[in-house]
């Protein structure tokens, strides 16, 4: 049964002026862990909203301190996912490519078709945004979703871990682990140039 875990006072207002309420909600899934989302509900009335999936918990008393930790910034980043949802496609059925299976000695030339692993979508990109400053890319970063943060370390490779993995891990340390791999691309670049500045002014 979904319950409201946390009830927030700071109204939020979206670009066509709607004022909203915020609560975090969540519910036990079939398989035993918990599940979080944001509700946004037009103060003037009308219809609400929700975000996707949020967080993934163990258990109850874990997703209400998720709950009580969410920031203002992370709400406005919630907020924006409500009401700008990623849309994805919708695989048609496959067809057949053969109409009847293998012959036992089917002939060396015949391969199966490959299928190529899908790639992850990124909601922003982290080089990029790093360039205004490690703060900013910070924040950037806490109003997403753990499952965005995922799929930003899986789409610019910032991690050996498998997605599979990633998925078990807060969301600060997908924030730490993102940071730390952007940094350690980018900072190793950049020194070098200044070096040479220096050197010339000198």
């Amino acid at each position: 049964m979904p319950e409201v875990l946390a009830a927030f006072t700071e109204p939020f207002l979206d670009d066509k002026g709607v004022v909203y309420r915020a609560q975090a909600a969540g519910a036990q899934m079939p398989d035993g862990l918990w599940e979080g989302w944001i509700e946004f509900v037009p103060v003037a009335g009308g219809a609400p909203l929700r975000s996707p999936r949020e967080t993934t918990q163990p258990n109850r008393v874990d997703t209400v301190y998720w709950a009580t930790g969410l920031t203002p910034v992370y709400l406005e980043g919630a907020l924006d996912r409500a009401l700008n949802r990623i849309v994805r496609p919708v695989a048609s059925q496959s067809a057949p490519v053969f109409n009847e299976p293998a012959r036992a000695t089917a002939p060396k030339t015949e391969a199966p078709a490959s299928v190529e692993p899908p790639i992850a979508e990124a909601v922003l990109d982290p080089f990029a945004v790093y360039e205004n400053g490690e703060m900013m890319l910070r924040k950037r970063l806490s109003a997403l979703a753990g499952w965005h943060l995922v799929n930003i370390i899986v789409a610019y490779d910032l991690s050996d871990e498998p997605a599979s993995t990633l998925d078990k891990l807060w969301s600060s340390s997908l924030i730490e682990l993102i940071v730390d791999a952007v940094r350690e691309r980018v900072d190793p670049v950049i020194a070098p140039r200044r070096d040479r500045s220096s050197a010339s002014m000198a």
